[in-house]
């Protein structure tokens, strides 16, 4: 089928929360096809998920052969991918103990009731989480995602979340109550602009929360797996929280989320308090062995620090170029361009040149290119949103 047919079959018989443009069939790498043939260059990876590039042969052999093997059992049974991947998260982070889920929703779903339970016998349930979060789209982390536009139409919220602003310690601080069981915030934000959190600003809340009993939770499900330059976000700040979410890059495209608690909590969700019955899958636990064994393997945390480096000091030439650049921010190869005026067109102007990129609000492109991209595709990247920027008619 072309396009136009996967889009008419589409329209049919799928439901319309999305709005997509293009039908995509084949990857490699940092590129991508649609049913007609024509190659892209991808800087959104997938929301940051394919971080190895698309169809990265290690993660495409372990797939293959775990998928000849055993698919999947229930989690009243054993199997042996599973405690693999759990050590491997716990020996590279901070040394708690890990619960699979399927996505990141599912992940800051079950962290929150993590913070719940831990708080039910202290009298504490409620959550601070930050202005311009996005936590999924589940009823709770919907309640605990700062996009009014989101939640409109599913009230009432579920009650118990309050918002700050991100970086703001005076605010966060007078926001604690004795109901405050937890902060919860992304180290980097995404979908909300591509914010980054200042290094003092999480150790003031890192101490507030060991000064009060209270948790610090870190959703790095979409700035964590590699995509800053650390393996995990938290480390770039040398701040460890209680417990953090990880899903998106985890299986480089293949649907895998988890969190991870500290060891002192680990008993706080016992036998029988939460459950998933396609978490950790023997199939999905060798996808992320496999992408754990690459970014160690090809050193790419180097890479993407390097890469990030070159992509941001493009992007700085570009922006004294084309005035609408207002600021460029961002760590690693997550990376936010804020404009002056709305940038959807910029999106559609850029696909039309054989490139992919992402929104983080109306005014802010985002841009995550898999962590194994060269200069030289950098280079092309940046050449296509120069073109694009001059030839720009700027929006009413």
């Amino acid at each position: 089928m072309n396009n136009a047919e996967i889009a008419t079959l589409h329209s049919e018989f799928v439901m319309g929360t999305y709005a997509p443009e293009l039908a995509l069939v084949r990857g490699q790498g940092c590129y991508v096809w649609d049913a007609d043939g024509r190659k892209y260059l991808d800087f959104g990876a997938g929301i940051s998920v394919c971080n190895l590039g698309h169809c990265h042969t290690g993660v495409t052999e372990a797939i293959q052969r775990q998928a000849a093997t055993l698919v999947h059992v229930s989690n009243l049974y054993y199997n042996e991918n599973q405690p693999r991947l759990a050590a491997v998260i716990s020996r590279k982070s901070f040394g708690g103990k890990v619960f699979f889920a399927n996505s990141g929703a599912e992940a800051n779903e079950g962290m929150i009731k993590f913070a719940r339970k831990w708080g039910a016998s202290r009298g504490k349930h409620e959550v601070i989480v930050m202005q311009r979060s996005f936590h999924g789209r589940t009823l709770t982390t919907l309640a605990a995602t700062d996009k009014p536009k989101y939640r409109d139409g599913f009230a009432p919220d579920m009650e118990g979340f309050r918002f700050v602003p991100l970086n703001d310690s005076d605010a966060v601080e007078k926001a604690v109550t004795d109901k405050t069981a937890a902060i919860m915030l992304e180290p980097v934000q995404g979908e909300g602009g591509v914010h980054v959190s200042d290094r003092p600003f999480l150790q003031f809340v890192r101490d507030l929360c060991d000064q009060r009993d209270m948790l610090l939770l870190f959703d790095e499900v979409q700035c964590g797996v590699g995509r800053v330059g650390t393996l995990f976000a938290y480390q770039h700040f040398s701040v460890v929280p209680d417990a953090m979410s990880l899903a998106k890059a985890l299986g480089n495209g293949f649907p895998i989320g988890a969190f991870e608690v500290a060891g002192k909590w680990a008993g706080v969700l016992d036998k029988g308090t939460h459950a998933s019955t396609f978490g950790g899958s023997p199939l999905a636990c060798a996808a992320a062995l496999a992408v754990f064994d690459a970014i160690e393997r090809e050193d790419l945390l180097f890479h993407c620090r390097k890469m990030g480096e070159h992509l941001k000091g493009e992007l700085v030439q570009l922006s004294q170029k084309h005035t609408c650049i207002r600021e460029i921010r961002g760590l690693g190869l997550m990376i936010g361009v804020e404009c002056d005026s709305p940038v959807a067109d910029i999106v559609t102007a850029a696909a039309a040149n054989g490139l992919l990129v992402l929104t983080a609000g109306e005014t802010t492109l985002r841009l995550l290119p898999p962590l194994v991209v060269t200069p030289q595709e950098i280079d092309a990247a940046v050449a296509v949103l120069d073109k694009v920027l001059g030839s720009r008619v700027k929006p009413a």
